[in-house]
């Protein structure tokens, strides 16, 4: 082949594959200028697929306080460590020191790893505390990241519990106010766009999506001032006299709101492994128990309502004791005449039995439920208890006359609290509150205001040198209660010797503010009547109520000169 034939061929390859690297030029060139200008906006989106993620804002739950701005629930940012095993697993080196740092054993949290191995996310340690968790995610190990979240702190602790509740982990309401105002403390949480490394870790935020709402605050009634004393009388009470439980409950007559609730035995909302379920109950609310002579006012009010008797009338309970068919109902001693006032402050059942047996069967049932006996007090409080007040077409004399002394109903501590509140109002109920109630509460009469006002009076007896609770006398003020002892009752009936011992009153006389109610529940030993066990209580939670709430007080140096005539014997 000639020179020239082999020069000719070579140059057309040349100029063939010189002809192929343009053309696939202006392929790439064609291409480049396609995905930049005509695909940008899908190749953006796909590359921020890869490192735009949505965040979670968390909400804070609303705070919870009390009537003076004290709090009693609040919210505070904690870190809560997680974890993608799929990084993780080749990090074996940190095991040990993530296992240590998180409070579990090694092998626990080795087997958890392995056990999650094909998922990309376990926690580690929910709700640590920040700087604790810092310390670990400066150690940059391998498939550990955090995210923020909020813990429920209890200022108060087990002095409010049950009143106000507990959240769970994830700050859900389990009790108390927590679980009935859930919905309003919640909040909303919101939504952000960021950008996030190959560690997953948050580089930069892009843009909110929706901002977090936090909850609403609520609230409540109670005084802490009036709550820490009411629970350090309270148990002091129980454990004196070695009972089995014991609740108080005052109310602000005026506006019906709750000053303070407190139970024993309590318990501490901030331990997050609770072994004391049983203690969680709010038994000022949730558990029932016949009032005993406590209700004795409300039979006089009912007797002095029905037009029948006169606050001076006089009724012979000789000689101690009335029979009705096979049951004997008993007083203390004889009594012989007295009138209603006496009926009330020497406690006679014979007297009682007698007013209530004087009047239409059906009036002192109806007469206890006007005054919310046995009825749901309304303040929406989960596992409130409605009682029992039987509604009987038929009443036979011996259920009327027991019923009248507070045997044959039950009632919750509120309720009873109620009750005395509508008393020392005059006559009017007013439907009782757990949360601060601003302005006037008008109320709905239940009860003429001079028999609610005779009947206060009367109650006044009851403390005096002659009454049955001379210990729930508060220095400086006139005060006006019932004392009641009842037996407690089992699945085979009455227990001999297991009693509930109470005091309801309410001060001061002269213009009642507070009704305060005081239940212990089985005391043990010799001394078991309210007037031995609750009335002391009564008196000294009654006084730093008083204070807390600056009433002044209504006993004048005359009052005391009458008490010392009266303790003189008679001639």
């Amino acid at each position: 082949m000639s020179e020239q034939l082999k020069q000719s061929q070579f140059g057309w390859r040349y100029y063939m594959v010189l002809a192929m690297f343009a053309v696939l030029a202006v392929v790439v060139i064609g291409r480049l200028i396609y995905l930049q200008v005509e695909s940008q906006a899908f190749l953006q989106d796909q590359g921020d697929r890869r490192v735009v993620r949505v965040e979670r804002i968390p909400a804070y739950r609303g705070l919870i306080e009390d009537r003076n701005g004290e709090p009693l629930a609040v919210s505070t940012p904690v870190q809560t460590l997680w974890a993608n095993p799929q990084e993780l697993i080749d990090a074996q080196y940190a095991w040990g020191f993530l296992a240590k740092s998180t409070g579990v054993s090694e092998s626990s949290l080795r087997d958890r790893i392995l056990r999650n191995q094909e998922k990309q996310f376990i926690y580690l340690r929910r709700h640590m505390n920040p700087s604790k968790a810092d310390d670990i995610l400066g150690r940059h190990i391998p498939g550990v990241y955090s995210i923020e979240e909020h813990r429920r702190y209890y200022p108060a602790g087990e002095v409010t519990s049950h009143l106000v509740g507990f959240t769970n982990i994830d700050e859900e309401g389990q009790e108390g106010i927590e679980l009935s105002f859930d919905e309003f403390l919640k909040g909303e949480a919101g939504k952000k766009r960021v950008i996030k490394d190959l560690r997953r870790r948050i580089v930069k935020d892009v843009g909110l999506i929706k901002p977090a709402a936090p909850g609403t605050d609520i609230t409540l009634s109670i005084d802490l001032r009036a709550q820490y004393l009411a629970y350090r009388e309270l148990l002091s009470a129980v454990t004196e006299y070695r009972a089995s439980s014991g609740s108080a409950v005052a109310i602000d007559i005026k506006t019906g709101e709750v000053l303070a609730l407190v139970n024993q035995p309590s318990y501490n909302p901030n331990n997050r492994t609770r072994g004391d379920v049983p203690n969680f109950r709010n038994r000022a609310l949730t558990d029932v128990f016949e009032p005993g002579s406590t209700v004795k006012p409300f039979t006089g009010a009912a007797a002095l309502s029905s037009g029948k008797w006169k606050a001076y009338s006089k009724l012979d309970t000789s000689p101690g004791y009335l029979r009705i068919g096979s049951k004997s109902i008993r007083d203390m001693s004889n009594y012989g005449v007295i009138d209603l006032g006496k009926i009330i402050a020497k406690s006679s059942n014979v007297g009682a039995s007698k007013l209530a047996l004087s009047m239409d069967d059906q009036y002192l049932s109806s007469f206890f439920r006007k005054v919310g006996l046995g009825q749901a007090t309304g303040v929406g409080f989960p596992g409130e208890s409605v009682g029992m007040l039987p509604a009987r077409q038929k009443w036979r004399r011996i259920e009327v006359a027991t019923l009248s002394y507070g045997y044959g109903l039950s009632v919750t501590a509120l309720q009873l609290a109620q009750a005395y509140a509508i008393l020392g109002s005059g006559g009017i109920k007013r439907q009782v509150s757990l949360l601060k109630v601003d302005g006037d509460v008008p109320g709905e009469r239940v009860m003429d205001e001079t028999v609610a006002r005779q009947v206060v009076q009367m109650m006044e007896g009851v403390v005096d040198v002659h009454g049955t609770a001379k210990k729930a006398r508060v220095p400086g003020y006139r005060v006006a209660g019932k004392t009641g002892t009842v037996h407690k009752v089992s699945a085979g009936g009455y227990q001999d010797h297991r009693y509930l011992a109470m005091f309801a009153g309410v001060a001061p006389v002269e213009d009642p503010a507070i009704a305060l109610v005081v239940v212990i529940d089985d005391p043990k030993g010799d001394m078991y009547y309210g007037g031995q066990v609750a009335a002391p209580v009564f008196s000294r939670v009654m006084a730093g109520l008083l204070r807390v709430k600056n009433i002044p007080p209504d006993k004048t140096v005359e009052t005391y000169v009458g008490l010392a005539k009266a303790a003189t014997p008679d001639s």
